[in-house]
């Protein structure tokens, strides 16, 4: 009876014991532990000068922690960082997983070289560096080894010259610009005003030549022909250049009223009035040829003072 009693029992131990050790290795691949240090690697063992290769970064952690990944402003030497790119973080059965790849190149000539990232855990106000453990990448020479012995080939020199496009320099022209532009505002600002009023008076004077010379070719065809029509040229000829040049409404004015208006002045009220008379009185240039002459030439003398005046006072007027 013992006998049978301890073969059940062997049995039984045969049936249980491969069953639990079944299920601890199922428990021990679901559910794996959190990393003491990120772990880090590149994708490839080697590389070449100038050449882009992929440096990975991972850290399992748990979801309670804030992790930071190294970003641009990182040390990658003797690397040169060119992008990144990452992974959003994944937790399952309270794990979670970041994962970030760095691509790089190196132009450093050693034959071996590493790389050590940190990754940055937030608790609180203080901060933890977690240093990956060194990974290293192995530099594969494209130049041939010569033997200490051996003579550098010679160099191949290539001193043709190439055509270079020109191109217009944009920057000088706008900074150029910009100096007339200012040189022209800070002249016209200090001497701008006074610039102007000489302007206006050159034109007042070239204005008044003009008149002198418009007038007195009038004059000399009514003293050749005593028409009536070259005397009305010469006379509406010297109202419109005094409304111009006082500006006022002198040419819609009667003979009366500019008579008054120059407080009854002797050569102009003559005049005026004379031509008056010989204009629509029907009275003939001939029978006052020499008074006519006169009152025409008087104008003219007028005009001369009322230009003189005007062009004194301008003068005397403050810049505004």
């Amino acid at each position: 009876m013992r006998r049978r009693g301890y073969i059940a029992a062997g049995l039984l131990l045969g049936l249980l014991l491969p069953a639990a050790a079944q299920a601890g290795r199922s428990q021990g691949t679901t559910t794996a532990a959190p990393d003491s240090v990120p772990v880090a690697r590149f994708v490839r063992s080697t590389t070449q000068v100038g050449a882009l290769i992929d440096y990975e970064l991972t850290f399992r952690h748990s979801p309670s922690l804030n992790v930071i990944f190294p970003d641009s402003t990182a040390e990658f030497k003797p690397f040169e960082y060119v992008r990144r790119r990452y992974w959003p973080t994944q937790t399952r059965q309270g794990l979670s997983l970041d994962r970030c790849r760095y691509t790089l190149r190196t132009f450093s000539l050693d034959s071996v070289q590493t790389l050590r990232l940190p990754v940055t855990l937030l608790r609180g106000r203080d901060t933890v560096l977690l240093y990956a453990q060194p990974t290293g990448v192995r530099l594969v020479r494209t130049a041939p080894v010569l033997p200490p012995t051996d003579e550098l080939p010679p160099l191949r020199q290539n001193t043709a010259l190439l055509p270079m496009p020109e191109r217009f320099n944009y920057p000088y022209l706008a900074a150029a610009l910009a100096a007339v532009l200012v040189t022209a505002g800070v002249v016209w600002w200090t001497f701008g005003r006074n610039l102007r009023r000489r302007y206006r008076l050159y034109r007042m004077a070239r204005n008044h030549v003009y008149f002198l010379a418009q007038y007195t070719r009038h004059l000399e065809r009514f003293q050749l022909s005593r028409s009536l029509a070259n005397m009305e040229r010469a006379i509406t000829l010297w109202k419109n250049y005094l409304a111009r040049l006082e500006g006022n409404s002198l040419n819609t004015l009667t003979t009366r009223e500019i008579v008054a208006l120059y407080q009854g002045d002797a050569d102009v009220a003559t005049a005026l009035r004379l031509s008056d008379r010989i204009i629509y009185g029907n009275q003939q240039p001939d029978e006052a040829a020499e008074q006519t002459d006169h009152a025409l030439d008087s104008l003219r003398h007028f005009a001369d003072r009322r230009f003189a005046l005007v062009r004194a006072a301008r003068q005397r007027r403050p810049m505004a």
